[in-house]
């Protein structure tokens, strides 16, 4: 998926990741694949959005990126180096530089410690605390809205936008140069979410940070992601410019995912035809043979069953796996 000419800040080539289950307690192990193939890039300073259903592998890969997880197969280039096998002080080196914000505000926060506790702790396990820590503390606070009578509370006094505020805090006490957004705004309220987004394009554009921002919802990545790449069932399915991808989707998937958009005019709302997937994503226990969105597409045909598409270049800078094109497509038989 990357030329010659290309340096990601954070590259992943190849990534696999498998998992050993049960299909019922008495049967025979199987194995899960995550992630199966998935290479892309992220540019400094910019954001690459990764959509897609929940269970296709998007929080697996976010969290394989970051060395939260580690891959069966392929590499992570951060800045042109291999990184998915470092340990102890290089691999502490990387937290620095790599953060993630998770999707839970609460779960992922200590409910046995103050804010300033959690806020504190990034500092005193790099030894940065006795320097100038509190201070970097106290306006990393207040850039991220949290009040500074507000550090001597505990998680459970706070709304869930207010502890996914201290959530960024958190991930951006060390100032890291890219963070791993993981839904991070899937829990919260529609007006809280409008509000933890514009804090984060405000940090961005105020750190030069870069994020990798993972989510269902495309109408959340369309106002802050400059690339996206859409999964399904572990695979990348679409890859291109946020743009591109909302004018000129090639992948059936990508095409009714974008159906699904509700529009705030009702009349242009009963206007568009919406695309209405038959049945559910399938298990990845038992994924189905071919293409793995054939069950699904209204453009599969016989061969759909039998060959696996890879993502092929339709234009500059747009990749997809089986492009639309209803001329050349007809249903399976049933």
């Amino acid at each position: 998926m990357t030329t010659e000419k290309e340096i990601f800040h954070l590259e992943a080539q190849g990534l696999r990741k498998f998992f050993s289950a049960k299909e019922g307690f008495f049967g025979p192990p199987k194995t899960i694949r995550a992630l199966d193939g998935i290479s892309l890039g992220v540019e400094k300073a910019t954001t690459l959005g990764i959509v897609g259903e929940s269970g296709c592998g998007k929080t697996t890969l976010g969290r394989i990126l970051c060395l939260l997880d580690t891959p069966s197969e392929g590499k992570i280039l951060y800045n042109g180096r291999e990184v998915q096998n470092l340990k102890g002080n290089k691999l502490k080196e990387f937290r620095r530089e790599v953060q993630i914000i998770f999707q839970d505000p609460y779960a992922s926060l200590d409910p046995r410690m103050t804010v300033l506790e959690i806020l504190k702790e990034p500092f005193i396990i790099h030894g940065e605390w006795k320097n100038d820590g509190q201070t970097r503390l106290l306006k990393l606070a207040d850039k991220c809205g949290i009040s500074k009578s507000h550090l001597s509370r505990y998680p459970h006094e706070f709304s869930g936008g207010q502890r996914q505020r201290v959530g960024i805090a958190r991930a951006l006490a060390l100032n890291p140069k890219l963070v791993v957004c993981d839904e991070p705004v899937s829990a919260l309220d529609v007006s809280i979410q409008a509000q933890i987004l514009n804090l984060l394009k405000d940090l961005q554009k105020e750190l030069g940070l870069t994020y990798i921002f993972i989510s269902h919802d495309f109408s959340v990545v369309r106002h802050l992601c400059d690339k996206i790449a859409v999964m399904y069932l572990g695979k990348i399915v679409e890859f291109s410019l946020a743009n591109e991808i909302f004018s000129n989707p090639q992948h059936p998937y990508t095409e009714a995912l974008l159906s699904a958009i509700p529009l705030p005019d009702p009349e242009k709302q009963k206007q568009r035809s919406r695309i209405i997937l038959s049945g559910d994503i399938p298990s990845p226990l038992s994924p189905p043979t071919g293409c793995p969105f054939h069950p699904r597409c209204r453009y599969a045909k016989d061969s759909c069953r039998r060959e696996i598409p890879v993502l092929e270049e339709v234009s500059p800078h747009h990749r997809a796996a089986c492009p639309v094109r209803p001329l050349a497509h007809a249903r399976i038989s049933s």
